[in-house]
């Protein structure tokens, strides 16, 4: 439960406006839902999300517990890279998916986090606020709680998170680094793909050249947004699809080693801290079977 009062200065405006103010800590969309479920009061009555304060009220918020929709605990080894009471930073294995949905309704990070941590029951999404797509191995971060999810996600939608990936592509870029700057959104045909379209999303990737090999390059890319399979797409968009990726590949022949899912790998990941505000960076090595399969690159 939250108490606030409201200032005087605040006299005449609307409700969800002084709360936006007052408890900045929470985002606008999840403070007007609770408006909207009845779970503020105000002198202990029920307002309107667009009610308008005289000042000097006192404010009740009733936070609701979370409705993760039935997810279950699941005993499953996580590599916990660091945590704390804000934050936890897990090294996600390749094959792993992030979040139930249709054809995963379990084993995935979501029942393993509810097992790790049991209190992101109460966490919408269980803390997750970023993914990795299943076949990619790597950094992810995960809020504790409801102020730290709130953080977390203000500081991806001000493209302040510093999110590093190492790829393998097939062939070899001219550039020895660039941005690709192309809106990503839904394959206009194919509707499980997405793809560069006018009608997509902004999305930024820059890369440089880490490695040559014979048929392929291994690269690092930063992402400066997170559309899903960004990097995938924008890689693909400029003829040069990841090594394993089959579905972005389009039938394209590629001179690597066959490889069981696409080479990618998240192996560094900076952030402001959402209590402290300090600074914080992690790096992991690259997963097994990428370094495997760059060792095998490099005596050909």
């Amino acid at each position: 439960m939250l108490v606030v009062e409201v200032p005087w200065e605040m006299a005449g405006t609307r409700i969800d406006q002084a709360l936006a103010r007052m408890l900045p800590e929470h985002s606008r969309s999840r403070l007007q839902g609770w408006l909207r479920s009845g779970a503020v009061t105000a002198d202990g009555a029920e307002v309107a999300p667009r009610h308008k304060l005289r000042g000097g009220e006192r404010l009740t918020v009733h936070v609701p517990p979370a409705q993760e929709g039935g997810h279950r605990a699941e005993p499953i080894a996580l590599n916990v890279v660091f945590e704390d009471e804000a934050l936890l930073v897990i090294d996600k294995p390749a094959g792993l998916v992030v979040h139930p949905g249709n054809g995963n309704p379990d084993g995935t990070l979501l029942n393993a986090l509810l097992h790790h941590a049991p209190e992101l029951a109460g966490v919408p999404r269980a803390g997750i606020v970023h993914r990795l797509d299943k076949d990619t191995s790597g950094l992810l971060v995960v809020a504790r709680s409801l102020v730290s999810q709130t953080e977390l996600v203000r500081q991806l939608q001000q493209r302040s998170v510093r999110r590093h990936y190492l790829a393998l592509l097939c062939g070899a870029p001219a550039a020895a680094h660039a941005t690709v700057d192309a809106p990503v959104g839904r394959h206009p045909v194919n509707r499980t793909r997405m793809a560069v379209v006018a009608a997509g999303k902004p999305a930024v990737t820059h890369y440089r050249v880490m490695q040559r090999f014979r048929g392929c390059t291994l690269v690092e890319c930063r992402l400066e947004t997170g559309r899903t399979h960004q990097i995938r797409v924008h890689m693909a968009h400029l003829g040069h699809p990841l090594v394993g990726d089959d579905t972005y590949r389009s039938g394209r022949s590629c001179a690597a080693p066959s490889f069981g899912r696409q080479a990618l790998h998240a192996f560094r990941l900076g952030l402001e801290h959402p209590a402290s505000g300090r600074a914080c960076e992690w790096e992991v090595p690259i997963a097994e079977d990428f370094r495997r399969l760059i060792e095998r690159l490099e005596t050909a």
